[in-house]
């Protein structure tokens, strides 16, 4: 099988980066069947700039309905078999979607893909890859040996995946028909809903590729709502994951394992971002029932940390 991407972009008031997105599809090795752009409500020249690209660009726009929306728009607007994602102030690699292509044409059995990625601040600095700075993509790293490519199939794999992946939505590459099977990213959440969706992705899976290079450029911004308000964006998390917590119940078991340390994260990182700012009892609930669900010596050291204000 030869496959097709459609590479979708939402963007919201996008109009100084989107042009380098963009760019960044249009200069692919292995072109893309087509590049959707979903302005989603903005209000600056963002549908200006795609405009600028002619045909090479299908542009749709609709009101301001936060990026799971816009990215589900265009993957039911999409034409091709396989779907890739990129946020408009992120870029790809110029081999991103040739790596995926001719392994997907090699082995019809890979129910997924998605690979590394670097970190960079505004300036373009190098600020790290993911996968050495998460243990599931050192682990898979370890196994590749030197490969570029390593598959994620076994029990422990998925659930360390689950627990802290180090695959970005710009590095996923995913059947159209399973994503619509799955009902796309979840709307109503602002925060964690690429992990809500991958999670469920992984649920559903038996073997996931992995390509151990660059596929794309995350861009860190110093001024991010996670670092304006660290509380209220921990707090989104956990909202997220608690409905993922409760569709868990019917994942496979390594999953269930995955999504519950991830929780316990979520809730932790919930906990110093309270006791930061000196709420200490505040952030001793927040951990909590990470205690009652699962106790032990583990969940009792985490509430007392947060008693004493630890960060």
């Amino acid at each position: 099988m030869t496959p097709r991407f459609s590479v979708v972009i939402p963007a919201f008031n996008a109009a100084a980066t989107l042009a380098r997105a963009i760019e960044s599809v249009r200069a692919q090795s292995w072109p893309a069947h087509e590049i959707i752009v979903v302005d989603d409500g903005s209000t600056d020249t963002t549908a200006a700039v795609a405009r600028q690209f002619g045909g090479a660009v299908r542009l749709i726009r609709q009101n301001n309905g936060g990026v799971a929306a816009a990215r589900n728009a265009g993957a039911a607007a999409a034409g091709g078999d396989w779907l890739a994602f990129l946020d408009a102030d992120d870029w790809y690699a110029p081999d991103r979607l040739r790596l995926h292509a001719e392994w997907i044409a090699e082995d019809a059995g890979l129910d997924f893909l998605t690979g590394d990625y670097e970190y960079r601040d505004p300036e373009g600095a190098l600020l790290g890859t993911s996968m050495a700075q998460h243990a599931s993509g050192r682990a898979l790293l370890d196994k590749a040996a030197g490969r570029t490519r390593v598959t994620m199939e076994t029990a422990d794999e998925f659930a360390a995946f689950v627990a802290d992946h180090f695959g970005d939505t710009h590095t996923l590459s995913v059947p159209r028909v399973r994503f619509v099977a799955l009902g796309g990213y979840p709307t109503g959440f602002k925060v964690c809903e690429d992990v809500h969706f991958l999670t469920r992705l992984v649920a559903s899976s038996r073997r996931i590729g992995v390509v151990c290079a660059s596929l794309g450029v995350y861009l860190i911004h110093p001024g991010s709502a996670t670092r304006r308000d660290p509380v209220a964006a921990q707090r989104e998390n956990v909202r997220t994951l608690t409905d993922l917590v409760r569709l868990a119940r019917n994942f496979p078991a390594p999953v269930r394992t995955g999504v519950a340390a991830r929780m316990r994260a979520a809730r932790y990182n919930l906990g110093c971002a309270l006791a930061k700012q000196g709420r200490r009892a505040a952030a001793a609930r927040a951990v909590l029932p990470s205690l009652i669900e699962a106790p032990g010596w583990r969940g009792v050291r985490d509430v007392l940390s947060m008693l004493k204000g630890a960060a």
